[in-house]
């Protein structure tokens, strides 16, 4: 893989990588050699592409890292050299996006909602470079409406992979109780926790069985942390679901679960761990015997077919939605975890998957609005 170069602005790290992706709804290709137009090409021979990271940094093991990879792909594909700038806290970003433009980037990837504001900004008054925003929709007003045109925003109904992730754990949980928490009550974070629990309840309900979810009651009342690093505060708050019995814990905020981890060993309990974003039994080791699944953003690939897009001069600004009919949005496998669960729950999921495809099974979110 090709090093990265790193922009140093105002003693912050930068990053920033533009893109473009198939319209809302459309399935992202897989990846191959040849991809989305192949190779270098004339176009992209003086093509700048940059990306920046929140605060979680491109070694998340989730969320930074999965939009890091595929623009790198990308890059290296292109033939061209990207510039990377990591965020060490929310203070960083205007600084860091001022870095890129000042290196001329052509398309910039900002990975994260916590950097919308920034990005439109940045966008706002650089209406020549192309921005790739992960996770927003690019609507600070909340009028419905795009604050920059020359943004493309890349979101994912996380909430349908969610609800077969809550489902599972209902029929898993040995206690009666499964539990969540988050960073902060971001719509892109509470859509996790909102799915997880209709999921869990259908459970519930077509099964009658008693499940209680703790940590998220809708809206923005739940458990958080209240930032997305991996502190004390992340420790705690999931330790406090575990206290209150629960034996499967999803944590949403990207190193917030290393805190669960700690909680769950020194529970000394057999507390199942759920992933979000990447699969984690395969980003990070130290989680292969307490992961049960990981609810899965496509990231990478959107990332990479809208940085390929970018670099062909095919870029477009309409938002991509990541769902679970065009393969946007999915669970991992049970891994170890396989001879752990029922025998008929994949079975089942498939059926739920496919009940939330054709609509007779409803799962909403606030993408639906």
């Amino acid at each position: 893989m090709r090093n990265t170069r790193r922009v140093v602005a105002g003693g912050l790290l930068a990053l920033l990588a533009t893109t473009t992706l198939a319209a809302c709804g459309d399935a992202p290709e897989e990846e191959s050699s040849g991809g989305g137009g192949g190779g270098a090409s004339e176009a992209a021979s003086d093509f700048q592409p940059c990306i920046v990271s929140d605060a979680g940094g491109f070694d998340d093991k989730s969320f930074n890292q999965l939009g890091f990879e595929g623009a790198t792909q990308a890059a290296d594909e292109l033939g061209v050299e990207l510039i990377d700038v990591e965020s060490n806290s929310e203070n960083d970003y205007g600084p860091n996006l001022e870095s890129l433009v000042a290196e001329g980037c052509d398309a910039i990837v900002t990975v994260g909602f916590a950097l919308s504001a920034a990005t439109v900004e940045s966008a706002t008054a650089n209406p020549d470079i192309e921005y790739i925003l992960i996770d927003d929709a690019a609507d600070n007003d909340f009028d419905g409406e795009k604050d920059a045109d020359n943004i493309k925003p890349l979101l994912y109904n996380t909430a349908q992979a969610a609800f077969l992730a809550g489902y599972a754990a209902a029929d898993y949980t040995k206690t009666g109780t499964v539990g969540t928490y988050g960073g902060q009550p971001f719509p892109t974070v509470t859509i996790f926790m909102d799915g997880f629990r209709q999921g869990a309840e259908y459970y519930a309900e077509t099964k009658g069985k008693d499940v209680e979810v703790i940590g998220f009651e809708g809206g923005e009342k739940g458990s958080f942390t209240g930032g997305f690093e991996a502190n004390e505060a992340a420790t705690s708050t999931a330790r406090r679901i575990i206290d209150q019995g629960a034996d499967v814990v999803l944590p949403v905020g990207g190193p917030i679960y290393q805190g669960a981890l700690t909680a769950i060993a020194d529970s000394g309990e057999d507390v199942a761990l759920i992933g979000v974003d990447a699969d984690f039994f395969e980003t990070d080791p130290n989680t292969q015997d307490v992961v049960m699944t990981s609810i899965l953003k496509g990231m990478k690939v959107s990332t990479y077919e809208a940085v390929m897009a970018a670099g062909n001069d095919e870029f477009d600004t309409e938002t991509y939605v990541g769902t679970l009919e065009n393969d946007g949005v999915g669970i991992a496998p049970f891994h170890n975890f396989e001879s752990k669960v029922s025998e008929s729950l994949v079975a089942e999921l498939d059926e739920v998957r496919a009940g939330i495809i054709d609509g007779s099974i409803e799962v909403t979110s606030y993408l639906d609005q």
